[in-house]
């Protein structure tokens, strides 16, 4: 699985990344939280609000922070 964060670099897009990075260890994955700031990756997705929260390439939250019980529902809905 890729899970990925995407945002301007902002306060708000790097609270979302280490909220993501903390979701992944509790739940026990293995995975890597890649973090991207180039704003032509985000328009590449369709989107035009940051930060996204993106799991193997496909958007699955978009302008907002959750806390970090809601990012875990979202990467276990997501896992394949």
């Amino acid at each position: 699985m890729k899970i990925a964060v995407l945002g301007s670099g902002c306060a708000t897009c790097k609270a979302l990344y280490d909220l993501t990075k903390k979701a992944v260890s509790d739940l026990g994955l293995k995975d890597e939280v890649e973090y991207i700031t180039d704003i032509s990756k985000i328009i590449e997705m369709g989107v035009m609000q940051s930060p996204v929260l993106a799991i193997n390439g496909k958007p699955v939250m978009v302008g907002f922070t959750p806390d970090v019980e809601k990012i875990k529902e979202i990467i276990q809905e997501n896992i394949k």
